[in-house]
């Protein structure tokens, strides 16, 4: 009997069947691929999660007769420490948020304007993409501090024309501060960029050639093109850029914060509870934005899909 008069004679229990039975398949196969990872994930990200979270309600010693570790519950004074009593915390949290209000949005917008270059048609196009990626491929943690420590990361006219006296002279104190420590690192930031050149790069690609050639007939700029057809098209990549260099920023070797935190896990007056804590708010601290930045791209793309 042929496969069709098989299944003319199967009735519409069996084809619900058949479907449950061909679905759990594809879900298992799916499933094992995603196993080792799933089991690493596990392992190696929700299991520390977990216990940091659990310990910095504790005050974490070690026992008397040092057969391991003792846990003392303290509730949330690990927390109240870290704005009560820490006089460190609080002040490194806000000058490393007031410098992500101004380093991501530089760092985001380098980017764009590389890419849009990289984007055009010139003879060595590939090696340039390459010069601009190539950071980020040997900018390691311990080579970025090495290239900071010799000087190598602040711009050289900054010395030759003594801007640091100009800026004080022109800015609030605090605002001052914040930018000459921010042109201290300009070449470093910029090393930071090579993802989010790539990233839209990619999303140049997204746009059909014959919407530029339909708006060039129509007698539009380069300069409406830009605002009327790419900006909107690359707009989600922006908010992408947004998150990954905040996150990027967030866990940079030059972190003052997370110096902190691992000087407070050595300490014998705070140790390793007090130092899940300082991590848990700075979590926080950071996914703040995220959500907000999520949500804005969540509105951004609903809009799109009411519009067509």
């Amino acid at each position: 009997m042929s496969r069709m008069n098989m299944g003319t004679l199967m009735t519409k229990e069996d084809h619900a069947r058949h479907r449950r039975m061909q679905s759990l398949k594809d879900a298992l196969r799916g499933y094992l691929f995603l196993l080792p990872w799933m089991i690493g994930i596990v392992m190696f990200v929700a299991y520390p999660l977990i216990y940091s979270f659990f310990i910095s309600f504790h005050k974490v010693g070690v026992k008397i007769d040092g057969s391991g570790l003792k846990y003392d519950f303290v509730g949330m004074t690990n927390y109240k420490h870290a704005f009560v009593v820490d006089n460190v915390f609080p002040i490194e949290m806000f000058l490393f948020m007031r410098e992500v209000i101004l380093v991501v949005p530089i760092t985001v917008i380098f980017a764009l304007l590389i890419s849009i270059m990289l984007n055009q048609k010139f003879k060595g196009r590939m090696l340039y993409r390459a010069v601009f990626f190539l950071p980020v491929i040997f900018a390691s943690g311990q080579v970025l501090l090495e290239l900071f420590n010799q000087g190598q990361g602040s711009l050289p006219l900054v010395e030759r024309y003594n801007l640091t006296d100009v800026i004080y002279d022109v800015l609030p104190l605090t605002a001052a501060g914040t930018v000459v420590d921010l042109l201290g690192k300009f070449v470093i930031i910029l090393w930071f960029s090579g993802v989010q050149i790539i990233l839209f790069l990619a999303a140049f690609q997204t746009i059909s050639k014959t919407i530029y050639e339909a708006a060039q007939i129509d007698g539009a700029t380069p300069w409406e093109s830009f605002w009327k057809i790419t900006f909107p098209a690359i707009s989600p990549f922006i908010i992408l850029n947004l998150i990954y260099t905040l996150v990027e920023q967030s866990s940079n070797p030059f972190n003052p914060i997370i110096s902190h935190i691992l000087e407070n896990t050595t300490d014998a007056n705070t140790g390793y509870g007090y130092a899940s804590a300082l991590g848990w708010i700075y979590f926080a601290f950071i996914m703040l934005p995220i959500l907000a930045l999520v949500f804005i791209a969540r509105r951004q793309s609903k809009k799109t899909e009411a519009t067509r």
